[in-house]
Order: C-alpha cells, then structure tokens, then sequence
C-alpha cells in the first residue's frame, strides 16, 4: 500500500511518502511539521500509530478480481 508520492498517516498526521524499500519508508518533514506535532521528539525505534492509503486499499480491491472467472 506504500507507494512513492503516496501517503501515509503517521500518529494523526498526513504525510507523502518520499520514497519505498522493502522494509522501510521515508518522508520528508518541514520545521513547521516538526514544530507542531509529536514527531519531532520520534526517535528509532518508538513505535508509531500508521494508517495506510485507503485509495490505496480501494485499488487492491477493485483489480483483484480481474482474471477470475466470470469476472472479465
């Protein structure tokens, strides 16, 4: 569901993803992001409330049933 230039919510707040390994992700946050929520004060290793792209989810789903039977 990660996507480049996607988004992704992390503790509350929306963010674009910058860029996607197979194990990680990275955004770029600006000093006003900082300033104003709880990320800043993150650090490796905390653990974080992640909400994934729901346009993302809608996709999946509408392109998983092509191919099957009865479905073309």
């Amino acid at each position: 569901y990660l996507v480049e230039r996607g988004s992704v919510t992390v503790d509350g707040v929306s963010l674009t993803i910058a860029g996607v390994s197979d194990r990680s992700f990275e955004v770029a946050l600006i000093p006003e992001t900082l300033e104003r929520t709880t990320l800043g004060e993150a650090g490796e290793g905390r653990r974080v409330n992640l909400e994934l792209d729901v346009i993302a989810r809608y996709v999946e789903r509408l392109v998983s049933g092509f191919g099957e039977k009865g479905t073309e």
